[in-house]
């Protein structure tokens, strides 16, 4: 489904992505996981387009995204929820969500089946984005992605801050995505979290893969975590 080949990536002289490969199959969850500053939101944004690629390529469905449009990206199929929401905090919920349905000219059945994911933003469609709380803007910013009806769905630290009831909300939604055959792609610091969903791990450091292993074998081998991580 979405395919990263040997891809580079700099910030000015500074290099961040080097050589970076994986893929993640259509209804699996892979986990992006490393140390701070391996490179995990430099990948999510490259990917959407946001960060130019120095080589590789990026392919959806075998069909390359790496020279598109930023603005393009997302029309492709791919939606991305980034860490801090990244909503439009002075509009209501509901012309949030319409923005989200506007980028692929999604009809009215694909917001009645995010507002049946997410029956609490149905509750504050009036509402400006801004006077929502934490978990709710988190719940905002990731139906506006499912608005999209994404083939690919990319999550940036999700569960940041927020409290346990919300992160299971969270971790629900995401599952019955990976269910409906969307691909999606996890970064996420908690490790109990990762491994309760994932259905595999791509470790990655300074940019460069280390490994790629089901998720099962973390499960089982915690050692693992603690060789790449030091958790």
């Amino acid at each position: 489904m979405l395919e990263l080949s040997g891809i580079n990536v700099a910030y000015g002289a500074a290099q961040i992505l080097r050589d970076l490969s994986f893929s993640v199959r259509a209804g699996e969850i892979l986990c992006l996981l490393g140390r701070n500053g391996a490179g995990k939101t430099t990948t999510m944004k490259a990917i959407m387009g946001l960060l130019p690629l120095l080589s590789g390529n990026i392919l959806l469905e075998g069909a390359p995204i790496s020279a598109l449009p930023a603005h393009r990206v997302p029309k492709a199929g791919i939606g991305y929820i980034p860490q801090g929401r990244r909503l439009f905090t002075e509009l209501s919920v509901a012309q949030n969500l319409e923005i989200g349905l506007l980028a692929r000219g999604s009809g009215p059945e694909v917001l009645e089946d995010v507002l049946t994911l997410f029956p609490r933003l149905r509750e504050r469609l009036g509402q400006r984005a801004e006077t929502l709380s934490g978990g709710e803007q988190q719940m905002l910013a990731t139906a506006r992605a499912l608005c999209l009806r994404p083939k690919v769905l990319l999550l940036d630290e999700p569960t940041e801050g927020l409290q346990p009831s919300m992160i299971e909300a969270i971790r629900e939604v995401i599952t019955v995505m990976r269910d409906r055959g969307v691909a999606i792609l996890l970064v996420e610091q908690r490790v109990d979290a990762v491994l309760s969903v994932a259905d595999r791990v791509c470790f990655i450091e300074n940019g460069q893969n280390l490994e790629t292993l089901d998720a099962a074998t973390l499960r089982a081998d915690h050692s693992i975590l603690e060789r790449h991580l030091g958790v």
